[in-house]
């Protein structure tokens, strides 16, 4: 079986992106298949692989499957990249319009000159911030409550947690400099801990000023990455939860692959404008199964 695929990234936030309007794939297959093109070995090389498809409740539907398999809820800089690859390909002619995701449907605006799109802004939506909500589980805590600047012990190390769901669960963490942040060494364990029953994304940022953050990220399911939207989305709302940064501000993050802008409006609702940069284009070989 051959499969087209176009290769896109957000801020090097890389997936391999398959149009489900002209293919499409078995349910039993698409983890496999994930897992397959994101081996940069013996496949093409990515943090996962993101399925466009058509939409009952909005103009187009986006899945995302990271590099284990797995499936995701939600994925900032894929749906910058949806956004622009469903407009250049003509499913959507407004410039405005709705993206469905697993978390729920965003709105969507893209910039095109000449046909082509650069910048796509997201509204995210209104973070869940609950206990419950994220989730996270501890004893004697009550579920309701937030998890804002909360003591958190993990294999020795002591560290204050702000937890926010953007769609996805999220652990952001404050350091004093960015550079020497424990994303590789704490990532992947605090990703499995028993605290989060669902796994959580693991962020962690240095506060430059209350209009400018640096970031870096160990993301569910795929590990370090150069970009995760939401995971800059959720460090932008722990930021205002902790009193670093304010309602209604253009807060710029710094990730690895590059900046966004993000806004927590007075209404609660998180804005995150970026580019998304299509790679290559290609043929995949896959075996039918």
């Amino acid at each position: 079986m051959k499969i087209p695929f176009t290769k896109m990234h957000g801020l090097g936030n890389n997936y391999i992106y398959i149009d489900g309007f002209q293919v499409h794939l078995e349910e039993s297959e698409i983890p496999q298949l994930a897992r397959k093109v994101s081996d940069v070995n013996f496949g093409i090389g990515s943090d996962g692989l993101i399925y466009m498809l058509p939409s009952e409740k909005a103009d187009v539907r986006m899945r995302i499957f990271n590099k284990d398999g797995s499936e995701g809820k939600n994925c900032g800089n894929g749906l910058r990249c949806i956004a622009k690859w469903a407009y250049e390909l003509g499913y959507v002619t407004d410039t405005s319009f709705q993206i469905e995701a697993k978390s729920g449907i965003v709105d969507a605006e893209v910039f095109p000159e000449n046909g082509l799109v650069e910048q796509v802004s997201i509204d995210m939506g209104v973070p869940l911030l609950k206990r419950r909500e994220i989730p996270m589980v501890v004893d004697n805590y009550d579920p309701e409550s937030r998890v804002v600047n909360e003591p958190f012990l993990v294999a020795d190390a002591e560290l204050n947690l702000t937890a926010v769901s953007m769609g996805n669960p999220h652990a952001v963490f404050f350091v004093e400099s960015i550079d020497s942040s424990p994303v590789e060494e704490l990532g992947p364990i605090i990703e499995k801990d028993d605290r989060f029953p669902d796994g959580v994304n693991v962020e962690f940022v240095e506060v430059v000023s209350g209009k400018e953050l640096h970031f870096r990220v160990w993301e569910r399911g795929s590990g370090i990455t150069q970009a995760c939207g939401t995971g800059a989305c959720a460090a932008v709302v722990a930021s205002v939860l902790n009193g670093y940064s304010t309602v209604g501000e253009e807060i710029t993050v710094h990730l690895e692959g590059g900046d966004l802008f993000i806004s927590m409006t007075e209404n609660q609702r998180v804005i995150m404008r970026g580019p998304a940069e299509k790679v290559a284009e290609g043929i995949f070989n896959w075996p039918s199964i």
